[in-house]
């Protein structure tokens, strides 16, 4: 008799404030069930990009100067706070540290905050207004060949 080994998929990165968790800049969540129905029966790795790369929460909401994630990881554009500090350091030690979580779990897949400027997969907020564009982790995400999904 020959049992089949149990397949195990690979675990999924995702947004800590997607679950339910507080870690969004003003304290709050942004549950998603339908992320959290996608995650039924897999293993998956919550992460906040923006405290991984030291900013606390609560914290001043921030946004681009220019350009998107993949602008800020060349250096050509900045991630302002509210206050008018650069935090791009920030968001950019944060996504390189999510980036080590996948690496390190073997993650190939990530559900990450639409809206966010550390992880909108396709849109960022500027000037108060949802704009198309990519955050600083999702940027790093994809060109490592991370396959990056928004909620």
């Amino acid at each position: 008799m020959h049992v089949q080994p149990m397949r195990q998929k690979t675990p999924i990165i995702i947004s800590a404030c997607l679950l339910g968790l507080n870690t969004r800049y003003d304290a709050s969540s942004a549950l998603s069930f339908e992320a959290v129905r996608l995650l039924e029966g897999r293993a998956f790795i919550p992460v906040c990009p923006e405290q991984l790369g030291g900013l606390p929460t609560p914290r001043p909401k921030a946004e681009f100067d220019c350009g998107s994630g993949a602008d800020a990881l060349k250096g050509d554009c900045r991630v302002m706070d509210e206050r008018g500090l650069d935090v791009t350091e920030n968001f950019v030690r944060g996504a390189q540290e999510v980036l080590k979580v996948a690496r390190l779990s073997g993650a190939a897949e990530a559900f990450l905050k639409e809206k966010s400027p550390s992880c909108g997969p396709t849109t960022v907020v500027k000037g108060g207004k949802t704009v198309a564009g990519e955050g600083v982790t999702a940027a790093l995400l994809k060109t490592e060949g991370v396959t990056v999904k928004g909620f």
